[in-house]
């Protein structure tokens, strides 16, 4: 009994692109943003990262905090080697320094102002594992569908040998139709192994992702997104520029180098110690005494005046990276938003035009075959043709959603848009 093929392909190419998932485990399938959820959740690189946070607002806490108080005892006119009871005098006290007020706020903004630092690396590090699953989860979507269409593409070939065969036995065609569909039968099997193995690392990227082991049983469920955001570039770029976290970084560094500076002059200004001791004389009432220590600044002006110019040249070499990042991150959210545009106007083309009439082709094509009006040279070439213009489909698809997702990185933030079908 003949396979419907011409309704077997349209149908196949009705349902390209937008097959389910199935879990083959007991894990159900994920979709797009439970794998994100996942990698955010899981990445041992972003527990890394928040540990690092941690121990420098740790720094914040150790850069304010005041220095130890001293208990101070002196005993004086001892008539034996460590007689403290024969002493004619003593001295027991408490000293403390003081930093000059606004060094330990400076000292605090500094270390602050490097946490802050670090905290924009662990949002820049979130929106790189976002890109990575985002980029393998489509990879994986595209796999997919080219394994589906390979296994279409086989059962195809195989159907076609067959009729190829029954029309040799019948002395309809000569062997060498047999010859060349046999040709075709064992390169869309290869074409499967291939696409299997495609499918396998696909899926391991994914998992490696989402920090899995690479050979964990993995599903997901998903189309690939046909809707470009609507939002002009110009609004992306402004975007871009307030969220990046390499920019905030760059802000937090410039404004540390300034607390540095600040901190440089303030060092000119010595700190202070104040002690309170009790004071004993043999034979005299005791009585307090109070202390003030105050260093003289006579010889360290000159490594003060070094640490100011470091932090203003060092606030000023940043603030031109600040500038030189600012205009790549516009150039970066420009050319990924190109595109992307790009790409959508091929998906338009591709699903008004060149797909419909490459099924149709191939149709007309299997007709004037099935008819004998044409050999099986003639129907192999019309049926690559249509392979290669869906697998084109395909890696359109890929490429748009790919530069969706490099949009985002490079804007900072999630996109919004309508109908992107992977939710």
């Amino acid at each position: 009994m003949k396979k419907p093929i011409v309704t077997f392909l349209l149908v196949g190419g009705m349902s390209l692109f937008s097959w389910p998932a199935f879990s083959q485990g007991v894990k159900p399938a994920l979709r797009l943003e439970e794998c994100l959820a996942e990698a955010l959740a899981a990445h041992p690189l972003l527990r890394a990262a928040a540990h690092d946070v941690s121990a420098a607002e740790a720094r914040v806490r150790q850069a304010k905090a005041l220095a130890q108080p001293s208990f101070d005892l002196d005993v004086d006119l001892q008539p034996r080697f460590l007689d403290f009871r024969g002493s004619g005098e003593s001295y027991v006290g408490l000293s403390q320094t003081f930093d000059f007020p606004g060094k330990r706020g400076l000292r605090g903004g500094v270390a602050a102002r490097e946490a802050d630092a670090l905290r924009a690396d662990l949002d820049l590090l979130k929106l790189e594992i976002r890109f990575q699953v985002r980029e393998s989860f489509f990879r994986l979507l595209f796999a997919r569908e080219i394994l589906r269409s390979a296994e279409q593409d086989r059962e195809l070939a195989r159907d076609f040998l067959h009729r190829a065969e029954v029309k040799f036995e019948a002395g309809d065609i000569a062997e060498m139709e047999v010859v060349r569909a046999r040709v075709e039968a064992a390169k869309t099997a290869n074409a499967v192994r291939v696409a299997e193995n495609d499918l396998r690392l696909a899926r391991a990227r994914l998992n490696v992702a989402l920090s899995r082991p690479p050979g964990e049983a993995l599903e997901i469920e998903g189309v690939f997104a046909k809707a470009e955001p609507k939002e002009p570039a110009a609004d992306f770029t402004a975007r871009a520029l307030d969220a990046r976290p390499e920019l905030r970084r760059l802000r937090f560094e410039i404004e540390r180098e300034k607390l540095r500076e600040r901190l440089g002059f303030l060092s000119y200004l010595p700190d202070f110690t104040v002690g309170l001791s009790k004071h004993r004389i043999a034979g005299e009432p005791k009585t307090w005494d109070f202390t003030l220590s105050v260093p003289v600044p006579l010889f360290f002006w000159q490594p003060k005046s070094g640490e100011i110019a470091e932090a203003r040249a060092a606030r000023q070499s940043l603030e031109e990276r600040f500038q030189a990042l600012g205009r790549a991150i516009a150039l970066e959210v420009a050319e990924s938003r190109a595109e992307a545009q790009n790409a959508a106007a091929q998906i338009v083309l591709f699903e008004r035009e060149i797909l419909p009439q490459a099924e149709d082709a191939y149709g007309k094509f299997l007709f004037s075959y099935q008819q004998g009006e044409i050999g099986g040279i003639e129907l192999i070439e019309a049926r690559r043709t249509l392979l290669e213009v869906r697998r084109s489909y395909g890696e359109v698809l890929y490429i748009f959603n790919v530069a969706l997702a490099a949009l985002e990185k490079a804007v900072g933030s999630p996109l919004e848009r309508e109908g992107h079908g992977q939710k």
